[in-house]
């Protein structure tokens, strides 16, 4: 949620500002893409960006379509087809082989309400939620391009959809998503027309506990930070447990082993790295970590190490399980050659991203099966209003009606 955390804050201040803005969001990926639905951008009246929408080659276009959006006050789904094997070097001819929807539309000002801020807050309650956004209709249907539904875990926060019974079947399949903890797109068929509409699972940032308070955590605190996850830096001592020290984490805890459990916030959603240097300080963490719910556990140090600490805890009544020993990771992180302080906070997180994805991080050249997940193919519903195909010709971006 970093990403999209950025982009309310740059909005609020363009309002601030008295700017206008428009924001782009990948709706539909049919094929490959550089990124998934759910990526945005958001564009001011003077060209400014928050966000992206791919690795660069889209977002000349995207923003000269945000601006006119914004002066003309329209909403515009784009098409960009990456597939053409006839310009490899500019634009959309990338060879990706994918088809993006890209919806671009004018947002409000500040004396109109909107659901940015809301979106912002789940963040900051660290809450999962399920957005979902209107972006192809066909024929007279309540709702207009853009129009949005946004759930949170305490019921629904937004609704502009407009029409009670797309509002009502939407609400439903945005809670089976926030159980199902999974984005899709849905064709809704109604009197008189369809509505594709995009339900986006919104994950809150990953919470990576730290137990330790050496220089090896510094980078591993800033990396971990970069990429938009809730640091906490937990430490038993006052001059290692300091804010001074670790300024870029979220929390710093002076908190010690016998105390964790109380003090910590250790849900099945959060990962924890064990890294105090303290062979009798792993012991008493990993008294407390193993059985705690949460998915992934790494321990700094040799393996031998780590099957030492497990040995004397098994010698005093504690054995870890299966499922135990499968979310520890020790020595923690990817093989990745690692050796200063720098690398192993690298590998580190390396690792945990590809555990909770679900891969074991080797390289992308071996693998047999696509990066992601491949996109559901367009619907075939036609769209009431014709939609605009992007393309290149010579290095310039046009459209055709």
């Amino acid at each position: 949620m970093r990403e999209l955390s950025g982009i309310v804050r740059a909005f609020e201040q363009a309002r601030l500002e008295d700017k206008a803005t428009a924001l782009a969001s990948v709706v539909s990926v049919e094929g490959s893409a550089y990124r998934r639905p759910g990526a945005r951008m958001l564009v001011t009246e003077d060209g400014q960006t928050t966000g992206t929408v791919s690795g660069g080659c889209l977002e000349r276009d995207v923003m000269l379509r945000a601006r006119r959006a914004i002066e003309r006050g329209d909403i515009t789904l784009a098409t960009y087809d990456t597939t053409d094997e006839d310009d490899l070097d500019f634009g959309v001819g990338l060879g990706c082989r994918g088809v993006i929807q890209v919806l671009i539309e004018p947002l409000p000002r500040a004396s109109e309400p909107s659901y940015l801020p809301l979106l912002d807050e789940l963040c900051r309650r660290r809450e999962t939620g399920v957005l979902a956004t209107v972006w192809r209709m066909s024929g007279p249907i309540g709702a207009r391009y853009g129009s949005r539904l946004l759930l949170g875990g305490s019921g629904r926060l937004w609704d502009d959809i407009g029409d009670p019974r797309l509002a009502a079947r939407i609400d439903e399949d945005a809670r089976e998503a926030l159980r199902g903890r999974r984005s899709s797109t849905r064709t809704y068929a109604l009197p008189g027309g369809h509505a594709e509409v995009f339900l986006e699972l919104l994950q809150p940032p990953i919470p990576l506990v730290i137990f330790g308070g050496g220089h090896d955590v510094v980078p591993l605190v800033r990396f971990a930070g970069e990429l938009g996850w809730h640091v906490t830096v937990v430490n038993g001592r006052p001059v290692a447990a300091s804010r001074a020290r670790f300024p870029s984490a979220d929390a710093v805890l002076l908190c010690r082993p016998d105390h964790v459990t109380e003090e910590v916030r250790l849900g099945g959603d959060a990962v924890a790295v064990v890294m105090t240097h303290n062979y009798r300080l792993d012991l008493r963490l990993l008294e407390v970590l193993l059985p705690s719910p949460v998915r992934y556990l790494g321990v700094l140090g040799p393996k031998s190490r780590t099957e030492r600490l497990l040995q004397e805890l098994s010698d005093m009544g504690i054995a870890a399980s299966e499922a135990q020993r499968r979310k520890l990771h020790a020595p923690v992180g990817l093989d990745i050659g690692a050796d200063t302080a720098e690398e192993v906070a690298l590998a580190i997180v390396a690792e945990i991203r590809a555990t909770l994805a679900g891969r074991v991080g080797g390289p992308l050249r071996d693998r047999q099966t696509p990066m992601h997940e491949r996109g559901r193919p367009l619907a075939t519903v036609r769209p009431l209003h014709p939609t605009p195909l992007c393309y290149a010709d010579r290095g310039n971006a046009s459209c055709a009606e």
